[in-house]
């Protein structure tokens, strides 16, 4: 007989329909699960959570569960939209900070069996950490669903998610040219999002427009989704001729962790700055996002623009995790 380990490395991710049986209990570990209709069914329940809320407060449907939100890398917006998507759906939840001193990581404990013991007590997990792969891996030998919060410079779905509701939210349609600024080498909001973008649809007109510094350029692998999507892709390093006739400016700061040294990140630190000088230049409709925090690529005097989405971004994040968190644990309806 086969032992559990040698069963669970064959385990496959499962592909997220229109049907809610195919997410109930299952984990959500990269944006290539998602079908364009098992999207479109996330947004009608985003809706319907963004309406729950503005009106009620939230609901009962997930009363006696527990979320773990597990943060070996520092978070604001993704582990507290989390948190307040299972409270507002009448759920509880229990924070570890990987990095802190009361951790058991401290103690050398594998991401293995921390993730193993956790699992004992919630019903869902909610992980991030700095090792790319490292979220897929622990989903082998899980039981309970894994909700990928960032692996490295991999993949982020749940931010590409909220990204793409947030998209269609503010267009009401289809985009046809999205640029992409900034670190785009280790962004993996820019990583997942294109990728998601491109299969949501293929073969399309869409054109997905990377402008960055040469040594913080997108990666091949990227492109190459891209390309087996039949979608075009376009490389830009001048950000107003990359946004010219866009509809959606996606932006990213330069992320100083990643880089070896400090003398690699100044040479690009603020290679890029959309401000109202750069904005009087854009389409007069195009939409900034940003999956935040912020630097200083973004001046905080275009705040005032209507065109400025990055908040509103952010509050669609919790609606859209409280769709996910009531589709894996299979509460869709109240």
């Amino acid at each position: 007989m086969s032992s559990t380990t040698e069963r669970n490395e064959k385990k496959p991710l499962a592909i997220l329909t229109e049907d809610p049986v195919s997410w109930k209990g299952q984990s959500l570990v990269s944006v290539a699960q998602i079908t364009p209709k098992g999207f479109e069914l996330l947004v009608t329940i985003s809706q319907q959570m963004r309406d729950i809320v503005r009106s009620e407060g939230g609901d009962d449907r997930l009363k006696h569960k527990v979320l773990a939100t597990i943060f070996y890398e520092a978070s604001t917006r993704t582990s507290c939209s989390f948190q307040a998507a299972m409270s507002r759906l009448g759920g509880t939840f229990i924070h570890v900070d990987g990095q802190g001193n009361s951790s058991a990581a401290k103690k050398k404990e594998s991401l293995e069996d921390t993730i193993k013991c956790l699992e004992c007590y919630v019903d869902a997990i909610v992980l991030r950490h700095p090792e790319t792969g490292s979220v897929p891996k622990v989903v082998l030998s899980t039981t309970k669903p894994v909700l990928n919060a960032g692996d490295g410079i991999g993949e982020h779905p749940t931010q590409a998610l909220l990204d793409s509701f947030t998209i269609w939210d503010e267009l009401k349609d289809d985009p046809k040219i999205v640029v992409f600024l900034g670190d785009l080498k280790h962004g993996r909001t820019v990583h997942s999002l294109a990728k998601l973008l491109s299969q949501l649809r293929p073969q399309s007109k869409l054109i997905l427009r990377f402008c960055s510094p040469q040594i913080l350029s997108i990666p091949d692998s990227i492109l190459e989704y891209c390309k087996n999507n039949g979608v075009q892709y376009e490389i830009f390093e001048d950000a107003t001729k990359a946004c010219q006739d866009a509809q959606i400016l996606y932006v990213t700061r330069i992320q100083k962790e990643r880089f070896e040294t400090e003398e690699a990140y100044e040479s690009v630190k603020g290679c890029y700055v959309v401000d109202n000088a750069l904005m009087d230049k854009v389409p007069k409709n195009m939409i900034v996002l940003h999956p935040l925090p912020r630097v200083d690529e973004i001046a905080t005097e275009v705040d005032a623009d209507p065109r400025a989405a990055y908040f509103r971004q952010m509050e669609n994040g919790m609606y859209v995790r409280m769709a996910i968190l009531a589709l894996v644990l299979g509460k869709s309806s109240p």
